[in-house]
């Protein structure tokens, strides 16, 4: 279901009259509509289906090797997105390193990147959506092994409460031949890594 814009500015409105505020000054006027408008942007994922992106596969077995199935894991690292916590409605944003090891199918990497952000667009906490993200992809892609590391700073932690504005959480969620710790300390290092892609300082 489609945000509601014209509720949620009559209750932006409400708001602005409850913390004492003159919702008709002319700093304030545009603001419920505004509100409305970002509402519908970063709530967009409520009630969308995240696994419809990894609908289309391609083939791995079909070359000089069929029977081979990939040997390594397809990492994708630092996918930014950006939340909204649901304990204040406060934001977090950060990145999202994803991994899976293939059977006989592979997704595009821009389908990795929809799905991250279709379950991040709603009230969320971390914990829960790299978990989210980890069952989707396992459980609708030919997949032998999953692993979600999510990197993100809390509004919550760096503008309220302690206040601690370098504070970052980082969660870790895995799936199958990936829920071994030690299958995926190999995956854990490639995200840490940085290339240099050939450039020294001068």
């Amino acid at each position: 279901m489609a945000v509601d814009r014209e509720r949620v500015a009559a209750l932006t409105r409400e708001l602005l009259e409850a913390i004492g505020e003159d919702p008709e000054r002319p700093g304030l006027k545009q603001t419920p509509a505004r509100m409305a408008e970002l509402y519908a942007e970063f709530f967009a994922g409520v009630g969308e289906d995240p696994a419809a992106p990894l609908a289309h596969t391609i083939s791995v077995t079909r070359g000089p090797a069929p029977d081979t199935l990939p040997s390594g894991a397809v990492l994708l690292r630092d996918i930014r997105f950006r939340s909204v916590c649901e304990h204040h409605l406060l934001p977090f944003a950060g990145v999202a390193h994803i991994a899976y090891l293939p059977g006989e199918q592979v997704v595009g990497l821009g389908a990795l990147v929809r799905v991250v952000e279709t379950l991040a667009s709603r009230p969320q906490v971390q914990e829960r959506l790299g978990e989210q993200i980890a069952d989707t992809i396992a459980g609708n892609l030919d997949a032998r092994g999953v692993l979600v590391v999510l990197d993100a700073s809390h509004g919550c932690v760096t503008m309220r409460g302690g206040r601690q504005p370098e504070a970052s959480t980082v969660t870790i969620a895995a799936r199958d031949a990936y829920a071994d710790a030690a299958a995926r300390a190999e995956l854990i290092a490639l995200i840490g890594a940085r290339p240099d892609h050939g450039m020294t300082a001068e």
